[in-house]
């Protein structure tokens, strides 16, 4: 059953490349008593991701910021080392969003917006959705029908709902 608004996130850990290589970082200390918006996208490099997903939460940083959010993170299912130059080639680590690896599917897995569609070579990928949480709790939720669009889940889609 996939999350909706009124859940509280899952204490599971994401991964993010630092100094000294990969580090968990907890979900639920990322969250605490902070207001964290959390975008997924089905792949790093991918079409729609690469060109309009992190583009519109580039976009919109200072405008979420000015609305009191505390962290913009993207949340996709590939290696915290693509997830890294991702953030490089697409300037959202210089924007300030955070870029965190849930390779494993442990996060995307528990809130039930996993999916397969093996013709794209896309087994155990994330649906595309945004969310706005307030210490742990979503407050907002907005996926996609179609993991090829970015619609309601888009910075500005996102923004207007807060």
């Amino acid at each position: 059953m996939a999350i909706s608004t009124g859940d509280t996130l899952p204490d599971v850990n994401l991964i993010r490349l630092g100094a000294e290589g990969p580090e968990a970082v907890s979900l639920t200390s990322l969250t605490k008593g902070r207001k964290v918006v959390i975008f997924a996208v089905p792949g790093a490099y991918t079409p729609t991701c690469h060109s309009a997903h992190v583009p519109s939460f580039i976009r919109t940083k200072d405008d979420f910021d000015a609305k009191g959010v505390d962290e913009i993170v993207c949340v996709s299912v590939n290696d915290p080392f693509v997830m890294k130059a991702w953030g490089e080639a697409t300037g959202a680590s210089d924007a300030g969003l955070t870029m965190l690896s849930d390779a494993g599917s442990e996060f995307t897995k528990a809130i039930g917006m996993d999916f397969d569609a093996p013709p794209a070579g896309l087994i155990a990928r994330s649906k595309r959705y945004a969310m706005y949480a307030e210490d742990g709790v979503v407050k907002v939720l907005q996926a996609e029908e179609n993991p090829g669009t970015c619609e309601v889940s888009g910075g500005e889609a996102l923004l207007a709902s807060l």
